[in-house]
Parts: C-alpha cells; structure tokens; sequence
C-alpha cells in the first residue's frame, strides 16, 4: 500500500503525461496491487452477497485517465485509485461496493451514487412503498456504526410524483442512495484495512439488498 500511496502522491505533483510516461512501471504495478485487492474483497463480498457475480477485478476498476474534452481542467490523469464491486462493474446501476484510494482522502462505501431518472423513481418507490422497512436499516446498529446520513446532496423540494404529506418525505429527498466513510492514510496502512473494508461492506449489504430489490421489482 505504501508504493500505491507515494505512486499518487508524486503523481499528484507531476501530472503529465511525459512524467507519467517515465513512470509507468511504477503505475502498473500500483495498478496490479489494487487489482489484486478488489479481487479479494470480490471473493469475500461474494460470500454474503449473491448479487454479486464471479468478476474480472478489471472490470471494476476505473480508468486512471480523465476526460477532459469538455473541461477546463486539463491534468490529464486521476490521483486516486476506485474499484467499484457491483453486477455490471463499474458502468453498473445496481448498487454496489466501492473503495477510493488517495493520500488524504480515502474512502469506503457503496449503494447507488446519482443515478439515471427511472433508477431514481425506482428506489424513491420502494422507500414510499416500505418506509419502515428501509428505516429499520438506517437505524440498525451495525449499520449505524459506520453510516450516519445518506452521501451527497438532497432535494429541497418534494420530488415529483410523491405527496407532500408523506410523513417519511425525507427519505425521498437524497439524489445519491450511498453511503460511506472517509479514512485517514494511517488507517489504508494498517493492516487489518481489509478486514475493515469487508466488515463496513457486510453492514452496508443491507442496505444494497433493499436497492437492488427495488431495481428488481419496480424498473
């Protein structure tokens, strides 16, 4: 872990592409060693999480490279590496499992980050359809124990097509259904990480279950 780290950090003072020329050995082999991680954490999710297939560990990591055709920042490489574990990798819309590696900026988590319209509707159906169902997870101990709010922004208004007077109207009003939490490079270094990362998964399974049942029965 110690070589992916100081891969991104000097990679973070240098992008571009000549430096990265020059050092691509050492981005494969970060590369190969983050593989091998999501290929591990692939075999231990599997053993709770029957949505999730046998995987090429390639097919969830994301690509290193930006696209910048239509942004104004132009560095042309990513300072971090994500693996996102889900049925489809990283192009899927069911909900998932992801970690993030970037020096001082480390993440784990999951569900569905900012899905298409129909995705949405979907999950948005399932909360109004099952509130207590899905409350009782986000007031579970184990899941409480890592999660304490939905990640990323919400809506200020009712969203379309669900009656204001829904009394759990919160719930309906994330425009991400993920959640997670961010470490420091002590704790990506310890080395029970991974059995941390498979722990946090396990709790955050519930929730996935609830998401992926709602893709199943309302899409």
């Amino acid at each position: 872990m110690k070589a992916i780290l100081a891969f991104l950090d000097d990679l973070k003072r240098n992008n571009n592409r000549e430096w990265f020329q020059t050092n691509r050995e050492r981005y494969e082999s970060a590369r190969e060693k983050v593989l091998f991680m999501t290929e591990l954490l692939i075999r231990e999710i599997r053993k709770f999480d029957s949505d999730i297939p046998l995987m090429d560990p390639k097919e969830c990591l994301f690509r290193i490279y930006r696209d910048i055709r239509f942004s104004p920042d132009k560095r042309p490489y990513k300072t971090h590496f994500g693996s996102y574990i889900g049925r489809g990798g990283f192009k899927s819309n069911r909900a998932g499992y992801y970690f993030h590696i970037q020096p001082g900026e480390h993440y784990l988590g999951g569900g569905i980050w900012m899905p298409p319209a129909d995705v949405l509707k979907a999950i948005r159906t399932a909360v109004y359809d099952q509130p207590g169902e899905f409350r009782s997870i986000l007031e579970d101990p184990g899941f409480r124990r890592y999660f304490t709010g939905f990640d990323g922004e919400m809506l200020k208004t009712v969203p379309k097509g669900f009656p204001p007077d829904f009394p759990d109207i919160a719930l309906l009003r994330p425009k991400s259904y993920a959640f997670g939490v961010t470490l420091t490079d002590s704790e990506v270094l310890d080395k029970g990480y991974l059995n941390k990362a498979v722990d946090l998964f396990r709790e955050l399974y519930k929730m996935n279950r609830f998401l992926n049942e709602a893709l199943d029965n309302y899409l």
